[in-house]
C-alpha cells in the first residue's frame, strides 16, 4: 500500500526509518506518497476558506469565493510538491559535506516522510479558528523536525553526531524554503492575484 509507512512513523519512528531504508522503494513510490498526502491540506484549506470561513478574532468568519479558494488550493498543492522536491535536492546537494552519498530517491523519501505530519495536520483547517490551527501546526512542525533528526542518520548511513549537524542544516534550508514560499505568496497578492473575499 502506498501510505503504509505513516502509522509506523508515529508509533515507532526509528524502526520505521530502518524499514524504509531497507526497502528503498522506487522514485514513483515516494512521489505518489507526497502527491496523495499533499492533497490533505489543499482540500481541507479549500473547504475551510470557501465554505466554513476563518475565525481570526471577534466578528464573523471570513470566507472567500469558491474560484479564489480553488486557485489557492491548487497553488498550495503545487507549492508543497515543489517545496518537498527542493528540500530533497538540497539534502542531496549537502550530503557530500557530511560524507553521505544518497541518491535522489533516498532524499525524496526522507523529505516526503518527514513532511508527512505537517501535511496531515491540514485536517485542522476543518476547524478554521486561527489559534487552533496555529497550535496544531506548531505541534506538527515539531514532530516533523523530530522525524528528520531521527531519520537522517539512518537513511544517510552516517553517525548520529554528523546526522545532528546535517539535520540542523536541512531544517535551516527548510525554513528558508518556507519563508521564500510565504514571500512569493505575499508578492503575488500585492500584484493583484489575491483572493476575492465574500461580502
Amino acid at each position: 500500500m502506498i501510505l503504509n509507512h505513516i502509522w509506523g512513523l508515529y508509533a515507532h519512528p526509528k524502526d520505521e526509518w530502518s524499514e524504509i531504508d531497507n526497502r528503498h522503494e522506487s522514485l514513483m513510490y515516494g512521489l505518489t506518497h507526497i502527491l496523495l498526502v499533499a492533497l490533505i491540506p489543499a482540500i481541507c484549506g479549500y473547504f475551510a476558506a470557501a465554505h466554513l470561513g476563518w475565525s481570526i478574532g471577534a466578528g464573523d468568519p471570513i470566507t472567500i469565493t469558491k474560484s479564489s479558494a480553488v486557485l489557492l488550493a491548487i497553488s498550495m498543492y503545487g507549492a508543497i510538491i515543489a517545496g518537498v522536491f527542493s528540500l530533497a535536492y538540497l539534502m542531496q546537494w549537502m550530503a557530500k559535506t557530511f560524507d553521505a552519498t544518497p541518491n535522489f530517491t533516498q532524499c525524496l523519501e526522507l523529505a516526503a516522510y518527514a513532511a508527512t505530519p505537517v501535511l496531515m495536520v491540514g485536517v485542522a483547517a476543518l476547524y478554521p479558528v486561527l489559534w487552533f490551527v496555529a497550535l496544531a501546526g506548531i505541534g506538527a512542525i515539531a514532530y516533523s523536525v523530530y522525524l528528520l533528526y531521527s531519520g537522517i542518520p539512518i537513511m544517510m548511513h552516517i553517525p548520529e553526531d554528523k546526522g545532528f549537524i546535517y539535520s540542523s542544516s536541512v531544517v535551516t534550508a527548510g525554513l528558508v524554503l518556507l519563508v521564500s514560499i510565504l514571500a512569493g505568496t505575499a508578492m503575488f497578492w500585492t500584484l493583484g492575484f489575491g483572493p476575492e473575499f465574500m461580502g
